[in-house]
């Protein structure tokens, strides 16, 4: 196991979901998410990927792939993927050859990264599902499958992916729970937790994943991406003021409402009852919001605690240019501690 990962050690990447502001539209999402690319990566950061989610008034990425390919050709260098892919809702040979195609577009750039989760409620799952009667049960056959289909050693199989066979996709999968750790560490898979929105059990999972990893050949060591919620501004009050578009959408998921992402006010007070600020706080517990002193100290606390090699970051800010000041000013912090430990 790993031992002392410093801040400065640590890759960073984005997590982007097209978010759709209020007033705005799909079109206007991908504008935003393109633009965002570009910025983070001159920035620095290491890979921008894009969730599936399905039926939510607020997320444009439900055609994950086909958003991946026009992501990837407006960039040069970021490698582009899936945070993720939700494999129960689509067959093995479609995801291998939907990601083989962004390999053979974008070669050496393509992460696919994979959930077991359906991403929607469950009306959405049977309308995307038809007469499919997918369980989480049946993930572990339909990765290997998957698996099978992206190989080299599938070339006298009778059905073949293409493009995608023998192209080097790397595949990570991702989750929030037990089953999702012992499942990454059983098949030597790297690991990316959800902890942007569901933290309880992230400490406990990712230590076994670690604790029980076994290597395979596409990995040697464990490796933990943890996925968390990022807003700076110049100053802390500002920030908060932000963060509230990020509190009023987690506050419609607990009340069970849809809507675009919402413009920031000045505080929630009057908008949540205490059980749903508790419930909010909870669900964000791994939420960095403050000024660069104040970011830069609770994520140098949350990294000598977690102790992952990855940081990927999500930032759900109103305002495009706030979103965008956000990044550059989470870069200059990475920046400043991998200067700290050169010196």
């Amino acid at each position: 196991m790993k031992k002392d990962l410093k801040l400065g050690k640590v890759n960073f990447s984005v997590l982007d979901l097209a978010i759709i502001n209020e007033g705005r539209d799909a079109a206007d999402a991908f504008q935003r998410s393109m633009d965002l690319a570009k910025h983070v990566e001159d920035m620095g950061y290491k890979r921008f990927w894009m969730a599936e989610h399905h039926n939510m008034p607020s997320v444009g990425s439900s055609a994950t792939a086909v958003l991946l390919a026009h992501i990837g050709g407006g960039t040069k260098s970021i490698r582009i993927g899936s945070g993720g892919i939700m494999l129960p809702n689509h067959s093995p040979l479609m995801v291998a050859e939907q990601f083989g195609t962004l390999a053979s577009l974008f070669p050496g750039r393509v992460d696919l990264g994979l959930g077991r989760a359906p991403g929607t409620d469950q009306e959405t799952v049977r309308a995307l599902r038809r007469n499919r009667l997918e369980t989480l049960e049946e993930f572990p056959q339909d990765l290997e499958d998957l698996q099978m289909y992206l190989s080299p050693e599938n070339i006298d199989g009778r059905v073949h992916a293409i493009p995608g066979e023998g192209l080097d996709i790397p595949i990570y999968l991702l989750g929030s729970s037990m089953s999702s750790a012992a499942l990454a560490a059983k098949k030597g898979l790297p690991y990316a937790f959800a902890s942007h929105f569901a933290p309880k059990q992230f400490l406990k999972a990712i230590a076994y994943y670690k604790e029980n990893f076994e290597p395979s050949d596409q990995l040697s060591k464990p490796y933990v991406i943890s996925c968390v919620n990022v807003i700076a501004a110049q100053e802390d009050k500002e920030a908060h003021q932000l963060a509230t578009s990020l509190y009023r959408l987690a506050l419609n998921g607990i009340r069970r409402l849809s809507f675009p992402l919402l413009p920031p006010v000045e505080n929630m007070e009057g908008l949540w009852s205490n059980e749903e600020e508790t419930a909010v706080r909870h669900m964000m517990a791994c939420s960095f919001i403050g000024a660069p002193s104040t970011v830069e100290h609770d994520l140098k606390a949350f990294q000598e605690l977690a102790q992952v090699d990855e940081i990927m970051v999500t930032s759900h800010i109103y305002d495009h240019d706030a979103r965008i000041l956000s990044y550059q000013i989470l870069a200059e912090i990475i920046k400043r501690t991998k200067m700290e430990l050169s010196q």
